[in-house]
């Protein structure tokens, strides 16, 4: 018969903070919802101003001809595509929101939560228009005020959301997960505690 004691003043116990594994990450649906809120008062604040001042007016340039303040109604996606679905991109920016804010409470990692809330963000700039713009509720035309060359006209939504995505991009190609881990990062593992003792005690 086998006794298997810990050593006097040991514990069998793991202790992650002792064996020198990483504490748990925050979660970041905080700056999930900061990002978001962040992006979404810009895209609104600019699209207001430009609907008071350029209705009427000629573009306005910035940087000659390749940067342009001009005012445009969308009716599709970005960029003025599928202009003629307006109803189906409103529903599938609903779609997205619920499941980003449902993604959103795992988050743990900073770059993640920073390009989702930038999507998310963007999403609810152009939905705010899609449902409280003429012609009616889920068929709201998006303003677009950004204008470059060879180029639809665009908001800062649109550049919200391109910009994310590439940024999602980077990230999954880095191997960055939701949670903020990465290839090769140690794993907890069920083990004593370091100076740990085991006594070995035999019976015949």
């Amino acid at each position: 018969m086998c006794h298997v004691q810990a050593a006097r003043g040991t514990s069998l116990t793991p202790d992650p903070t002792r064996q020198g594994e990483p504490a748990a990450r925050p979660r970041r649906f905080g700056l999930l919802v900061f990002v978001a809120l962040l992006v979404l008062l810009l895209d609104q604040a600019t699209k207001a101003l430009v609907v008071a001042t350029m209705p009427g007016r000629p573009p306005v340039e910035v940087v000659g001809q390749w940067l342009q303040i001009t005012y445009a109604l969308n009716p599709g996606a970005a960029f003025s595509v599928g202009t003629g679905l307006t109803v189906v991109f409103t529903a599938i920016a609903i779609v997205v929101v619920l499941v980003i804010l449902r993604v959103g409470r795992r988050l743990r990692s900073v770059g993640w939560a920073i390009a989702l809330g930038g999507i998310l963000g963007g999403a609810l700039g152009n939905l705010v228009d899609r449902l409280s713009r003429p012609p009616a509720p889920m068929r709201g035309h998006v303003v677009d005020w950004i204008q470059v060359p060879h180029y639809p006209v665009f908001n800062l939504a649109d550049s919200a959301i391109v910009c994310s995505a590439v940024l999602m991009v980077v990230l999954s190609l880095r191997g960055i997960g939701l949670d903020g881990s990465r290839p090769g990062d140690a794993k907890p593992a069920a083990v004593l505690s370091p100076g740990a003792g085991v006594a070995h005690d035999h019976d015949g």
